[in-house]
């Protein structure tokens, strides 16, 4: 099993930036994609945001694309969030594809 840890989420200004990490752990050599994903608020289904292949290959969300980059080393995966806006603010969640089960998230919340 392979087991992810969230961290680096907060609270930001419209504008600002925030840096989000996430290690995983066990059998991660089963790991080919990892990324993130959000719940914002007052939805129930998470929305992909970005990831990222073993190959280097991104997907990444309109609504993100130009301000947000997904990147990896290794276990780890990365978000940098550059010009956040109010309709950021969400759960966000680390992604893998072996994963069996979400974390908990770690929360953004950007203010106006």
């Amino acid at each position: 099993q392979v087991q992810l840890k969230e961290s680096g989420g907060g609270l930001v200004q419209a504008g600002g930036s925030l840096r989000l990490s996430c290690a995983a752990s066990g059998s991660t050599w089963r790991i080919d994609s990892m990324g993130w994903y959000r719940r914002l608020s007052g939805k129930t289904q998470r929305e992909l945001v970005a990831r990222i292949s073993n190959s280097g290959t991104t997907n990444i969300s309109d609504s993100v694309k130009g301000r947000f980059t997904v990147s990896r080393n290794n276990a780890e995966v990365y978000l940098q969030m550059n010009s956040l806006k109010p309709e950021d603010t969400a759960v966000y969640y680390c992604y893998c594809n072996v994963m069996t089960s979400w974390g908990q998230g770690t929360q953004v919340t950007v203010s106006s």
